[in-house]
């Protein structure tokens, strides 16, 4: 009997990324606003409004880095992600050689830098998997964008499939579902309780402009609240992170956390956009939303965890990324089907094929 061929599986994990250090603050600002998925305003007006904002912005964001220890848990989180992923796989497909890299958009390791590891690597198959549940161009999007970039200068040919989005996934739903049911019996009993499903915030205007992320947002808070199967569940969509003088989509978190807190409500608050933890998580929900919990007399404020080493939630990943390997279609998502409704959706999927 002849040997099992063992082709070669890379997977690239993209997420935003965070400073290092605090001399990293600045210049990972700029990058962030450079992104024309970002400021959406032509060059060389972006470049200097990116300028502008960092370096009015780094003092603050420095003080925020500081209250977590000066730098971004972000990477050291989604390597441990990695890992796990590469785990899962091998026990998923066991004939394949895989290799899990990360590629961050405004930090190191850059989507270059991801790309001359795979370049070494000599994979037959690429999947690129953003860990963003929700689909939208300002994310996901702009990462694919990049990532296309690194993967022509850096000469990578291999065959490359997209996992797009992927909001109600059954995996991830049950780890969400999980991890708010954690919180929640911590609670007080007999209290009633609100559970705030917080996302990033967008411009209107983007999401006028044919994002789906909103939509999909949605959709994952809908699927999380069947999971949890409570038959008084008490649950709000809400964004937070907002930023300059547009209007942004809503209602806000701030709002709504005031808004418990008049009603006698206590609060759980779950972010239902990230997979991972990092400033936002430890020091906007953990910190600055609890001091307004309870000046805002929230009679009890808990946050529930990030999905991510849930093994449900990497499960997930796995399953996704077996599906997408194997797909005939350069994207894929929801398992296998436009998710998005027809429309003016900025969805990935819009001119496929099967």
């Amino acid at each position: 009997m002849g040997e099992s061929v063992t082709q070669r599986l890379a997977v690239v994990l993209f997420n935003l990324g965070g400073p290092d250090s605090p001399d990293a603050v600045r210049p990972f600002l700029r990058n962030l606003f450079s992104d024309p998925a970002i400021i959406r305003i032509p060059q060389p007006f972006r470049w200097l409004l990116a300028r502008l904002i960092s370096r009015r912005r780094a003092p603050t964001a420095q003080a925020v880095y500081a209250r977590i220890g000066g730098r971004s848990p972000l990477l050291e989180n989604t390597r441990a992600q990695a890992a796990a992923l590469a785990a899962a796989l091998k026990t998923a497909m066991p004939d394949t050689e895989n290799r899990v890299v990360v590629a961050m958009r405004y930090w190191h390791p850059f989507a270059a830098e991801a790309a001359a590891e795979l370049k070494r690597f000599q994979p037959e198959r690429i999947v690129l998997l953003p860990l963003y549940p929700q689909y939208s161009t300002t994310t996901s999007a702009s990462s694919l964008t990049d990532w296309a970039a690194a993967a022509s200068a850096a000469g990578l040919k291999a065959a490359t499939r997209t996992a797009c989005c992927y909001p109600t996934e059954p995996g991830f739903v049950a780890a969400a579902a999980t991890e708010i049911r954690k919180t929640l019996s911590a609670a007080p009993a007999g209290m009633p309780v609100r559970i705030l499903f917080s996302a990033h915030g967008l411009p209107q205007k983007i999401v006028d402009a044919g994002d789906p992320y909103q939509w999909q947002v949605e959709r994952s808070a809908a699927a999380i609240a069947e999971a949890l199967a409570l038959p008084a569940l008490d649950s709000v969509v809400c964004y937070q992170s907002r930023v300059g003088p547009l209007k942004w989509i809503g209602p806000a978190t701030e709002d709504e956390i005031r808004r418990a807190g008049a009603e006698g409500r206590a609060v759980v608050l779950f972010p239902i956009a990230f997979v991972s933890e990092h400033s936002e998580t430890l020091v906007e929900l953990d910190i600055e939303y609890r001091e307004l919990a309870e000046h805002a007399g929230v009679p009890w404020f808990g946050r529930a965890r990030t999905v991510s080493l849930a093994p449900e939630f990497i499960d997930a990943l796995a399953r996704i990324v077996v599906a997408t390997s194997g797909s005939a279609r350069s994207v894929q998502c929801a398992g296998g089907q436009r998710f998005c409704p027809a429309g003016p959706w900025a969805c990935a999927m819009a001119d496929t094929t099967a």
